[in-house]
């Protein structure tokens, strides 16, 4: 789109130096550029700083640097109800949920988008992620492979895609460090934020406490061999290693299957051990960016794509061999490794983002008992 100064941009601005950056490139590209802070949290963390103040702070000292008007909404309430709710349920359930991309489905680019286009006066809405959108309105990856953010993005659909966007998917991090420093941002060097979306960084199973009722319970190996305690399933991942307290001879313990109903956490020894891995799996909750696989002409079933399981994953080659209703079924060329319900599966051709779904199941894990292992609620007997 070419840049007009009678086209507003209203900026949705996190306090961070990603979205300070945006602001800044928008600005010097000649649109009327207006920055909004969205303030979605009101606790305090474990040190009794409010960190939502800090990053308004921060997005005002952005603001006036670029001469740009500034305001603050506030949803949280609807980030509550929308978000929050959703995410504690999962964990009680057992799952490990990621509320980032339930926040950027229906509060950045929902409630927080209507705000800035229908009450602001935005013609668009820009963000600090990094990806792109193409020239058909398709979701495409950012250029940064270490940055891209598209994984969090796949529930946005073209409709939506027409009004925003993202002037850094197309440059790098450090670059991203070096146009703050030049432009005198006052978030140039300020720590990228890690934490739970818009609740921040503390300890998790300390915050994760203070909602959830976990009860302990035992830590059994596929054999039914108690190995020791675990301290509620909500707080255990597949795959996980670290934080189990299991000691002892021989290679480290890791997580391989939960069992919310029964009250246990199963591990074996080895980061290769079979359990850790599917060729398959099954997801729900469809979202397709636009074409629709086995609907869209040129799309047909079965269809060689790639896809990730997880944010950090490199891009996997798999075959989308069948989708029924709002469940499909996923082969992989490789066996994955710590496939886990509730997170998203995510598919790409090339650098262009298809959409994604929930992961529902793991295929038959390569379980030495031969039985599918007990993720979630499915036991071995």
């Amino acid at each position: 789109m070419r840049a007009n100064s009678a086209t507003t941009v209203v900026v949705g601005m996190s306090g961070g130096v990603d979205s300070s950056v945006a602001a800044h490139l928008l600005r010097e590209q000649g649109y009327r550029v207006i920055g909004l802070f969205m303030k979605n949290w009101e606790e305090k963390d474990e040190n009794g700083v409010c960190t939502s103040a800090q990053d308004f702070e921060d997005v005002r000292a952005v603001c006036n640097r670029l001469d740009i008007p500034y305001y603050s909404v506030e949803f949280v309430r609807e980030y509550w109800d929308n978000v929050f709710t959703h995410f504690l349920r999962e964990y009680e359930a057992g799952y490990t949920p990621n509320p980032d991309i339930l926040c950027n489905r229906e509060i950045k680019f929902n409630l927080f988008m209507k705000k800035a286009l229908n009450e602001v006066g935005g013609d668009f809405l820009a963000t600090g992620h990094y990806a792109r959108v193409g020239n058909d309105f398709e979701l495409l990856k950012g250029l940064d492979p270490g940055k891209d953010q598209s994984y969090f993005l796949y529930t946005l659909k073209n409709e939506i895609l027409k009004k925003v966007l993202f002037p850094i998917g197309d440059i790098q991090k450090s670059q991203v460090r070096k146009v703050a420093e030049s432009a005198g941002l006052a978030t140039a060097r300020k720590k990228d934020s890690t934490g739970i979306c818009f609740i921040g960084e503390r300890n998790f199973g300390k915050f994760l406490s203070q909602y959830v009722q976990a009860k302990p319970g035992k830590i059994k190996t596929l054999k039914g061999d108690v190995v020791g305690e675990h301290l509620g399933v909500c707080y255990y991942t597949l795959g996980q290693r670290k934080g189990l307290g299991l000691g002892g001879e021989g290679e480290a313990y890791f997580v391989v299957g939960k069992d919310p109903v029964k009250n246990i956490v199963y591990v074996e020894r080895g980061s290769t051990h079979p359990a850790l891995y599917t060729d398959s799996l099954m997801a729900t909750e469809l979202s397709w960016v636009g074409a629709v696989p086995g609907v869209t002409p040129g799309y047909d079933l079965p269809l060689r794509c790639r896809a990730k399981t997880r944010y950090r994953q490199e891009d996997q080659s798999c075959t989308i061999t069948r989708i029924e209703g709002d469940r499909i079924t996923v082969e992989f060329d490789e066996p994955q490794r710590s496939v886990t319900p509730r997170q998203s599966v995510v598919f790409y051709l090339g650098e262009i983002c298809m959409g994604g779904a929930m992961i529902e199941a793991p295929g038959l894990n390569y379980n030495e008992l031969g039985k599918p292992l007990p993720v979630l609620g499915l036991s071995i007997s």
